[in-house]
């Protein structure tokens, strides 16, 4: 019989053990790299999400504000789209549920502003110049409402 064959089970067992810790140090490297920047991330994220939210509004108050300016100078048909603009964005906002840049109190404060949505465009439509006091204080209503 061959007894003088040598068998190296030591040596395979190194280079596996070897290969591990290799495997274990580039993962552990990675890992020092991934979570910091994966950190960094989320972060921006809500910051980014918190930039949009505060965009939205003050694009939904620029639009009422304006339609307001129009309307006092005479101007009823930019006035019109303007209002139009804003009362769309909000229905948006509203229906958006989680999605939306407004709380859930905002929401249900502003809701009693939609429902003034065909009266108002209606009246800018006629170029009634009523239109310019109620958009006034539908800007008044909103600022107090979103800006708590």
């Amino acid at each position: 019989m061959s007894e003088n064959k040598k068998y190296s089970p030591a040596k395979t067992t190194h280079r596996i053990r070897d290969f591990i810790l290799y495997v274990a140090r580039l993962l552990v490297a990675f890992l020092l790299g991934f979570v910091p920047m994966w950190l960094k991330s989320r972060e921006r994220s809500s910051s980014l999400a918190e930039a949009k939210r505060q965009s939205s509004l003050a694009r939904m108050e620029n639009s009422l504000a304006s339609a307001a300016i129009y309307a006092q100078r005479g101007d009823y048909e930019t006035a019109r789209q303007a209002a139009s603009d804003f009362f769309t964005a909000l229905r948006t906002e509203t229906t958006n549920g989680a999605d939306s840049g407004l709380s859930q109190a905002e929401i249900a404060g502003l809701q009693p502003l939609l429902t003034r949505r065909d009266e108002i465009v209606t009246l800018l439509a006629r170029g009634d110049t009523a239109c310019a006091d109620l958009l006034s204080d539908l800007y008044v209503s909103y600022r107090e409402l979103v800006n708590q």
